[in-house]
């Protein structure tokens, strides 16, 4: 296991923003089904300059509703690279009650990581994609019936190291599962090749890796999933990120790639929220 020695994480206060802004929400396509439980295209806006859009599944009955964001991974196959990673985990939360937010990240864009982000860009966009994610919690809380002591976060690939930096600054999740996250950023932003001055650029994601931000956590609760044959992330990778978040905390290994795709990652999962949020 790599020895769990890590930069100081950046301040919190680098992700603050006006919370009592507008969130403009509006809705789209909405379907109410015979189960009792709604699903809306949803967009709002964030102090970043950034319209967010994504579906809202709200659950079945009164509530109070726990309620669960969601954010997909940068994949290998583009058509699950966006919200509807999530929508079968979502559908099945909403019968027992839940209500989702299924969010669009940034690299959700098509061409995101070769043609839209920059080394240039890296680090700010970063620092607006925390703050995406803490005005998407604005915008599930303001949901009907949303119950703000049962709040889940669910986070695979990119997805999960940013919902790492997020539990070190938000304290609204309490439960996390973070799928497939490995150590650094700079680890993945540079797969695609290396910027004019590698040294200044390490130097200036440096602050930002997941570790020291999931070390000061006070989430109530960690679920870790990784995959026993990931080609991005090293076993040792996987540790030290585990290792990183406080207790309570579990991890399970999956005999599949790093897409997790699996009945059993899914189920795990379920039965996870299901318990921590009193399903």
């Amino acid at each position: 296991m790599l020895p769990l020695i890590f930069a100081a994480a950046l301040d919190a206060s680098a992700f603050d923003y006006p919370a009592s802004a507008p969130l403009d929400t509006h809705y789209s396509d909405t379907l109410v089904r015979h189960d009792g439980t709604t699903v809306s295209s949803i967009t709002f806006s964030s102090p970043t300059g950034h319209t967010i859009g994504g579906v809202v599944i709200r659950g079945a009955g009164n509530g109070p509703h726990p309620v669960v964001l969601f954010v997909h991974w940068l994949g290998d196959d583009a058509p699950t690279t966006n919200h509807t990673e999530f929508l079968a985990d979502a559908e099945a939360l909403a019968k027992r009650g839940v209500t989702s937010l299924l969010i669009d990240a940034m690299w959700a864009k098509p061409g995101w990581y070769e043609k839209v982000r920059t080394f240039d860009t890296d680090y700010a966009n970063s620092i607006a994609q925390v703050i995406d994610l803490r005005r998407s919690l604005d915008e599930l809380l303001a949901q009907p019936g949303a119950d703000a002591s049962r709040v889940a976060y669910v986070g695979h690939d990119f997805g999960s190291m940013y919902g790492a930096l997020l539990a070190g600054v938000d304290p609204r999740p309490q439960w996390f599962v973070l799928m497939a996250g490995t150590t650094t950023f700079s680890e993945w932003y540079l797969l695609g090749g290396n910027p004019p001055d590698p040294k200044t650029y390490l130097a200036q994601m440096e602050p930002l890796d997941p570790l020291a931000f999931l070390a000061r956590s006070h989430a109530f609760g960690f679920l870790f999933q990784f995959s026993a044959h990931d080609r991005y992330i090293t076993p040792e990778h996987e540790l030290a990120f585990f290792g990183a978040a406080p207790l309570p905390k579990s991890m399970a290994l999956y005999d599949v790639d790093h897409s997790l795709r699996t009945p059993a990652a899914t189920a795990d999962r379920l039965a996870w929220l299901g318990e921590k949020l009193k399903l």
